[in-house]
């Protein structure tokens, strides 16, 4: 079976529609958390979503993973900042 590489742009579609789609359901997953753990794992997602995208763009597969790292650990700490100071 020969397998034709995707277009870039249908890859970061389909990237784009999972990450969506697991961001609008991470809410049912926090009724039982904190203020600061809902920031922290809120925050860590989002950052991981931005710096995946940022990271793609500006260095391919490579920066995709180190941006969603560090994207994930910046926005965890700030998520659990502000959710800390809304206790």
């Amino acid at each position: 079976m020969l397998m034709f590489p995707q277009p870039k742009e249908e890859k970061m579609k389909k990237i784009a529609l999972c990450l969506l789609f697991t961001l609008a359901l991470s809410p049912l997953a926090c009724t039982n958390m904190t203020k600061t753990e809902q920031g922290a794992t809120s925050g860590a997602a989002g950052g991981a979503l931005v710096g995946a995208v940022i990271g793609a763009v500006a260095n391919g597969r490579t920066g995709a993973a180190a941006g969603a790292a560090i994207g994930a650990v910046a926005g965890g700490v700030g998520g659990a900042a502000i959710g800390n100071a809304q206790e």
